[in-house]
Parts: structure tokens; sequence; C-alpha cells
């Protein structure tokens, strides 16, 4: 991808000086609109630390614990921000720390640009001290990267690596600076920002052949249905997404990463899809007649047996990725393009419809939802804590408008089935990945993104101690998180599948804990245990108006399971409520 041309929009064009491709480097971040990178300092990645000592007014650089923690908090920044992620990290075992989090970014489409340190040029290919090929090791798992041994290539391809991360699907890039190339002093000539790479089109062409094909479908439909995802809140399409269903009265339901770009409360919001979704949109998605898929891409956490999944729809699919089209799901019409842009021009064309008997249906399966599951699960009658009961009183403190970040898990599904929204940008959690550990960091990230936000991790017992030292990155910069532990002494989703699919032949699921509250009050953060319901609700508005960041462990019942579920190899519409 070296030899591609590109068009460039001068940004800065300062009279030819001789700079170092340190320098260069965080030239091209403020360039950029960079204000807050996460890192950690090693031997190859020196010369940019030295370089940045200087910069310290326009560059907040926030030292993590761990390069997985660091790239985690760069994806909750962008996930909360809406702008670009920089991680820093130096070669070696530094670099690749860092290839879980991208993994993650990469199947989450989380625009990120990490810069690592690689040895000496001359070294490359000698099994020098912490070399290790971070361009192969990543290549799968990064929208591009690049190995840079010339410091005069920092300008264009940083531009490069900006561009190709935000637009588009969004995705990681990782550019490898060789040591003799941040040391290297070069005649800079500016930085010009890249508005386009030749033979690389991140947005397709849009086809009004195909939109008018759509519009004709769903207005003829009895029972239509739509499916959003995150490319909804990526393409900041919100509104045109909100005046689209509103002009069509179709139900509208939620992928976990299309959670918050539609408010929790909206009238046709039916609920989440999937493995651990609501009865109503996975059972009546095999019994619409055409479906619309909107910034998804028919995960299979979402569809169960694809031989059984909607046979009966015609399928309406709008993406900015050609590539997701007719991959899992048969499409009738395919809809190319930005759903920004698409959404509009597809709202023009079909007829203003209410669609109300066909709503119903849908409420008619929340009500035998809420008699079986919900209300136990929000209204429980028994000694142990559940916990949605738990994120019922959060919702009652925060009214939806906090950001909401999660581990992976059986809390994960809860919080994501119980948590109220009223914005966008405000469910942060792994996604395709499941990365465990995700969290904590994440929340970091998030609350540097949206600084005036609460931000809320709400963490599994297990997930908590991947990455439990990124306290100290919350203690060192004194960032208000707001860390909420849900501990029922178990990997819970493990346990849950042991007791359902093996006989209950709990292997190796039982993890112990370490004094949360003294772990929490070593790295000078306040914290509080609840064992009991009658302290919770005081112990949730005690942390919600700590000033500083606080953490809360809630003891819940050990074997509680999260319905319902659609058991792995089944369809959607045979979810099981219990």
């Amino acid at each position: 991808m070296e030899t591609l041309e590109l068009k460039e929009q001068t940004i800065t064009a300062p009279a030819t000086q001789s700079i170092s491709g340190s320098k260069a480097v965080l030239e091209a971040f403020i360039a950029e609109g960079v204000d807050t990178i996460f890192g950690y300092p090693g031997g190859a990645i020196m010369p940019i630390y030295d370089a940045l000592y200087d910069y310290h007014d326009q560059l907040k650089h926030v030292l993590v614990r761990h390069e997985q923690g660091g790239i985690h908090a760069g994806q909750g920044y962008a996930r909360s921000s809406g702008k670009v992620g920089v991680v820093f990290a130096t070669s070696g075992p530094g670099a690749t720390n860092l290839v879980t989090g991208l993994a993650d970014a990469m199947i989450d489409s989380t625009p990120l640009v990490c810069v690592t340190g690689q040895v000496f040029a001359h070294l490359l290919g000698t099994d020098a001290f912490q070399e290790v090929d971070v361009v192969n090791i990543t290549t799968p798992v990064t929208k591009w990267n690049y190995q840079i041994t010339d410091a005069n290539e920092i300008p264009h391809i940083l531009a490069k690596a900006f561009f190709i991360a935000k637009s588009g699907r969004p995705g990681p890039v990782l550019i490898d600076i060789s040591k003799n190339a941040q040391l290297q002093t070069f005649e800079y000539k500016g930085y010009q920002k890249c508005e386009h790479i030749r033979s690389y089109r991140p947005k397709p062409i849009i086809r009004k052949s195909y939109i008018e094909k759509a519009a004709e479908l769903i207005n003829s439909a009895q029972k239509p249905f739509i499916l959003f995802g995150q490319g909804i809140i990526l393409g900041r399409a919100e509104n045109e997404f909100k005046n689209f269903i509103e002009k069509t009265g179709i139900p509208a339901a939620w992928t976990l990463l299309g959670l918050s770009a539609l408010p929790t409360d909206h009238p046709q919001n039916v609920g989440m899809l999937g493995m651990h979704g609501n009865y109503g949109p996975n059972v009546l998605t095999n019994e619409c007649d055409v479906l619309i898929a909107i910034g998804m891409r028919f995960d299979d956490r979402v569809t169960g047996r694809l031989d059984k999944y909607a046979k009966q729809a015609k399928v309406i699919h709008l993406d900015i990725d050609p590539a997701e089209i007719d991959k899992n799901v048969k499409t009738t019409v395919p809809v190319w393009g930005d759903c920004k842009e698409t959404l509009p021009l597809l709202t023009e064309l079909v007829t203003a419809k209410k669609h109300t008997e066909w709503l119903n249906k849908f409420n008619e399966y929340k009500q035998k939802e809420l008699d079986v599951v919900i209300h136990n699960e929000l209204n429980p009658t028994t000694e142990q804590m559940t916990m949605g009961e738990v994120i019922k009183i959060l919702n009652q403190n925060t009214n939806g408008d906090a950001i909401i970040v999660t581990d992976v898990g059986q809390h994960q599904m809860v919080a994501s089935r119980y948590a109220k929204f009223n914005q966008s940008k405000s469910n942060i959690t792994s996604g395709g990945a499941g990365t465990m550990g995700f969290a904590l960091p994440a929340a970091i990230g998030a609350k540097f993104g949206a600084p005036s936000r609460t931000v809320v991790a709400i963490i599994g017992d297990g997930g908590v101690q991947m990455t439990i030292q990124e306290l100290g990155t919350i203690m060192q910069t004194e960032i208000n998180v707001k860390i909420l532990i849900l501990n029922n002494e178990f990997l819970g989703m493990v346990r849950q599948w042991q007791q359902l699919f093996h006989d209950k032949r709990y292997s190796f699921v039982d993890i112990q804990s370490p004094n949360y509250v003294m772990v929490a009050n070593a790295y000078g953060i306040a914290a509080q245990k609840v064992t009991s319901r009658n302290q919770l609700a005081d112990a949730i508005t005690t942390m919600l108006q700590h000033e500083g960041s606080y953490l809360l462990e809630v003891m819940v019942g050990k074997e509680n399971n999260v319905f319902p579920m659609v058991p792995q190899g089944c369809s959607v519409s045979e979810i099981r409520l219990s």
C-alpha cells in the first residue's frame, strides 16, 4: 500500500526546517487534532518519549500500567469521543501486548492509530533484543499497518494512517517506526492531511436504483422489521435513523454495539437481538416479511442457526462495507454506502405508516418476558441480590445519561438488557471479540474522551482481575471513574453453560477474588462492599455522588442465570425464557 498515490490538503506549511522523526510524529498528531495519548515507554520508542517531553502542554499522555490497558483505553476514548484513539508502545513485548486490543478494535470497527517503536533498521531480522516482526503479527488484526525505517516517510505515512483509521468502516492502524528513523533529522516541509488514496474507496458508490427497490419492498411490507447496529453511531446517523423509523412506523431492535443509537425508551425500540436478547425481537425475526438491516453484520450471536434464520423474509441490507453484504445472510436488495447518506434518500421514498398491529405483537411478547424473566430479575423476592436489580437502581440514579462501559460475561448481558440510555455513544463494550479485561481501561479512556459525562464501569469478578493494575492509572491521573463490580464468585457465563449443557460439571469456574476494598484503598480510591439489599440503594448513590473515582463491589447470587437465551446451534425462534 506504500506506493499508492495521495491527494493531500496542506494543513501547515512552514518554511523547510530540519527536525527529528520523533518530533515529526508529534507534529502530525497536533495537526490531526489529537489531544490524548495512551502509552507505556520503552527502549525502542524512547526517542519519541524524549520529544514528547517538550510537547506536554499540547499533548496529554496517560501512563497506563500495561500496553493492553493502553489500547483498551484508546478504544474507550474513540468510542466516547468519536475521534481516533492514539496509543504508544515499545517494541517486542510492548508491541505484542497490543494484539488483543487490535483484534478487538478490528472486529468492533474502532478507529485507532497505534505507534510502536522498533529496533534500529540495521538490526532488523537479527533477533535483536526486543525485536519482533510486529507488521506480520498484526496484519490480520489491523485495517492497515506499515513499518517506517526512514524519517522522511513519517509525515505522509501518518497522514495515511489517520485517514484510513477513520474513513469508511473505521478500524485500527499500526505504524512501526525503527529507532534510527525516530532519531534521524530530515528536511520537514510541514504536515499535509490525507483525503484520498488511489485504489482505496472508503465509501462505495450509492446506487439509487437499489434504494428505489428497497423503498418498494418497505412500502409493500405488512410486517417489516429493522435491525440496527453500530454503523449508525459510527456514521453519526442517529437523527437520520430516527427520522426513518418514525416515518415508516417500523419496529426496531438493536445489536449489542447498536445500543444507544436510539433511546431505549423510544416507542419503536423493541429491544435487543441475539443470544441473550429480548423474546419478541428474536421470535418475530422468523415471522417478519421484510428484514431491514442497518449498519450491522449478522454476527452468529445475532442469527443463531443461519439455515433457520429469517428464511421467510426479503432482506434489505444497508452497510458501508460491501464485504458484509451476502457474507452471512443472503440479501434481496443491497444498499451500499454511508447510512448517513443512504437513509435520507430511503426516507424520502418510503410511505408514512404506523404498523400498529405488528408493533403490538412485539409488546405482547414483551409482556410474556416481563412476567417470566424481567420482573423476577428486577424485583427479586429471594435473599440474594440479582445483577438486574443493581442495574435498575443505577438507572434510577443516572436517568439514562451515563456512559456505561461493560466487560464480558453475564453482567455484560444483564447491563445491556436493562441499562437505560438517552444519548448515543453511551454503551461501550467489547462485542465481536468478547475481551475480558476490557472495561476498566476502556472506562478510563471513555472519561478522557467525554470528561463532562459520568462514566460507570460495570465489571464481573473475573474480568476485573485481568486488568486490575489499571487502578494505578486512575490513581496517577486522578480521573473520575465509577467502578461497579458484580461479584458472583464464579466465571458466571462459563458456569451457566456448564450448568445448562454440561450436566453442571463446574470445571475451573469457581474464582476467588482479593479484598477489592483494600486493593482500591491501596491505590487511593474510595471503596465499599455491599452484601445485603438494604445497603444497595445508598451505596450506589454514594458512589455516584463521590467527587473522585469510587469502587463498589456488590455480592450477587452465585448461580443466577441470564435469560432469555438462544442455545448454541438453535434457531432464534427457539429462544428459551427459562
